[in-house]
């Protein structure tokens, strides 16, 4: 693989050219993967509202698995540089698996509000607002009634699309407003799977959706995610409290274990380091500030390579900012639809997002969502091969 660095071009990151080889031959099958998962697993009714199993393909042989119990990615397909076919996605072969998990938010839709809350609460139009409590002191994912335990409503209007659809009602979780969210999971010819979000209120509220898919790139099941490359597009981060809260300060990634945008690291390079910030976060579980963020463009926030795959992802957002989470809580307490047990820092999380806790923060960008206004906002990862 040859790399070009271009320097001078911009006050921040490199910018990094990777010139990869693609195979024109079909990626090979890899059968034992989707066996794991059966429709039958996924078939069940909860609080009155069917569960199913949905298939997404695309021209390319990938192949995306979700349930609408939680707006789930279950599974993903994607080849690697030999050309097989390799689950990227860990998951669980039940939805009975899922409802048992101690992990709440494997491949979930999260809402009403990604990450976390401080105390569970914050000032809205001058009055307060009072959250569940579920993480600590703080509300994480939606609290109690995160969209991690909801049925949506499932449309499938072709094999490459699925459209799920929640009423979340006024008041639920101690959020405000009735808010209608649409999400919309796409696959298309260029090996991207997008997600695509738009909510409405009928009250003055706050919004932050995202996906907690849980990534190894070398495959469900390969061990550790410590040697996968990473570059984040960011030369800032929002450094914690010990309740993993932001301080409400921009902190420079620059000369810190956080520097993943001027040289390039694998994950577990520097995680080991005593450093207060990894110290709070059991590793990295932090929010990263998109370096050239503009409202409605996408940018690119990540990339990373597995070291044994070459399997390339590409994470591309909306949103200003990218939550990076090392697996550090993970504690072999679960098993997934291959039989492996999720492991300490056998997988990854890339959520895109805004910022933790906006509510409580007046200078991050505004969550605010105001009846008459529409939340959208879109994020895609791409994959490809590096040989």
């Amino acid at each position: 693989m040859k790399l070009k660095l271009i320097t001078g071009l911009l006050p921040c990151c490199l910018i990094l050219l990777i010139a990869c080889n693609y195979s024109k031959k079909k990626p090979v099958a890899d059968n034992s993967k989707t066996d794991t998962i059966s429709q039958s697993a996924f078939d069940t009714t909860i609080k009155g509202k069917k569960t199913g199993l949905y298939i997404l393909k695309n021209k390319n042989h990938l192949q995306a698995a979700f349930t609408n119990y939680g707006g789930r990615l279950i599974s993903l397909l994607v080849p690697d540089k030999n050309d097989k076919l390799t689950d990227v996605v860990v998951g669980f072969k039940s939805l009975a698996d899922y409802k048992n998990s101690t992990e709440p938010y494997f491949g979930a839709t999260i809402g009403r509000y990604g990450n976390r809350i401080s105390k569970g609460k914050f000032m809205l139009d001058g009055k307060p607002v009072t959250l569940t409590i579920n993480n600590g002191p703080n509300t994480l994912h939606g609290g109690k009634a995160g969209f991690q335990y909801v049925v949506f409503d499932a449309v499938q209007p072709n094999d490459s699309t699925l459209q799920l659809s929640y009423l979340s009602k006024d008041g639920e979780g101690g959020f405000p407003g009735n808010l209608n969210v649409k999400v919309t999971y796409s696959l298309n010819s260029n090996n991207e799977l997008h997600m695509d979000y738009e909510a409405t209120t009928d009250k003055t509220t706050v919004v932050n959706l995202t996906n907690h898919a849980f990534f190894n790139l070398n495959g469900e099941g390969s061990g550790t995610v410590l040697n996968h490359s990473l570059w984040i597009y960011a030369n800032k981060y929002t450094p914690v409290d010990s309740t993993l809260i932001p301080t409400g300060k921009l902190a420079a990634v620059a000369g810190t274990p956080f520097d993943f945008c001027y040289n390039l690291h694998t994950i577990g390079e520097r995680i080991g380091q005593k450093n207060e910030q990894l110290q709070n976060g059991k590793g990295y579980d932090h929010n990263f500030v998109l370096i050239h963020h503009s409202p409605g463009n996408f940018v690119r926030a990540a990339t990373v390579i597995g070291d044994k795959s070459g399997i390339m992802m590409d994470v591309y957002t909306k949103e200003p900012g990218l939550q990076f989470y090392s697996g550090n809580f993970m504690q072999g307490k679960n098993t997934f639809k291959g039989g492996a047990k999720d492991d300490f820092r056998t997988v990854f999380a890339m959520e895109t997002q805004h910022y933790p806790d906006s509510p409580n923060q007046p200078s991050f960008p505004s969550t605010t969502l105001k009846p008459g206004q529409t939340y959208s906002t879109s994020s895609y990862y791409q994959f490809s091969v590096k040989r």
